[in-house]
């Protein structure tokens, strides 16, 4: 059974489970830390994308190139895999070029998400065009970066179907059955997993 951790402000069902989820994610960011793309793996990225598409996916760090294409090589291991679902499992966290987060950033969002996502979303929302505090950067590119993947990825050529999974890597889960739905599924799994 689990115990329950009573802290005035923080969300209710904050457990064992909780730290443990928040454990584990902390040890995903040590793995990004040193996580870098393999030869054969970029090699890869060049044979599905287009250069300037290319030139996209190389701003990302080395940490999110290799979480790309591992996303990538898994959707590649499930058999019929359009290209503009490749594209978008390459694409999706291009996004998060537009600022580069530091390493206590990314655990910043990770931790306030868990704790109170409702402040976690709204901090996210500000408008980006104008100015904002530093420490809100990191909650801005949480929430934004599907959409600034999408308009970096549109101006580098992909589909409007590429850019549409991209844009939508991090809604809820959906239940339709046109392509659309199907490949955005797909990409929300393997995404998800890895």
């Amino acid at each position: 059974m689990a115990h329950r951790i009573s802290c005035p402000g923080l969300d209710p069902c904050f457990d064992r489970m909780t730290l443990a989820r928040l454990a584990y994610r902390a040890s995903q960011f040590w793995k990004f830390l040193a996580a870098k793309p393999s030869a054969m793996q970029l090699l890869q990225a060049r044979q599905v994308l287009s250069p300037a598409q290319l030139a996209l996916f190389e701003r990302m760090q080395p940490g999110e190139q290799a979480h790309s294409l591992l996303v990538m090589e898994k959707i590649l291991a499930q058999g019929d895999a359009p290209v503009d679902l490749l594209v978008a499992a390459l694409l999706h966290d291009v996004g998060k070029s537009r600022f580069r987060l530091t390493i206590l950033e990314r655990v910043w969002i990770v931790i306030m998400k868990k704790l109170t996502p409702q402040l976690a979303y709204r901090w996210g929302q500000a408008s980006p065009g104008g100015t904002f505090p530093r420490w809100k950067r990191a909650f801005l590119v949480a929430e934004m970066h599907p959409q600034w993947g999408a308009e970096m990825a549109l101006a580098a050529g992909v589909s409007q179907l590429a850019a549409r999974l991209i844009s939508r890597h991090q809604e809820a889960v959906v239940s339709g059955s046109s392509l659309e739905d199907v490949l955005l599924r797909r990409l929300q799994c393997e995404d998800d997993e890895n």
